[in-house]
């Protein structure tokens, strides 16, 4: 199965992540299939860079997010909250 993701990069308490789709058995490091975006936490503005094509097409392939990754993207409008 495959989930979608944050990797983490950067220097420590400099941290910024990369959105990937990965094997859900895969540790948080290790490589991924594809890198689908940036997060930055630190930036004021553009915190969140993504490929919404990607997603989608890797959302049409059965993968899931992970909870960190869903709320980020529930906040940002790219995704619709279930009931």
């Amino acid at each position: 199965m495959v989930r979608i993701r944050f990797q983490r990069e950067g220097k420590p308490g400099q941290a910024y992540y990369r959105l990937v789709a990965v094997d859900r058995r895969a540790k948080r490091d290790g490589r991924p299939i594809e890198v689908i975006g940036y997060y930055n936490p630190r930036l004021e503005k553009e915190k969140l860079k993504l490929d919404e094509a990607r997603l989608t097409y890797w959302r049409s392939q059965g993968a899931l997010p992970s909870d960190t990754v869903k709320n980020l993207l529930v906040e940002s409008g790219i995704w619709k909250p279930t009931k």
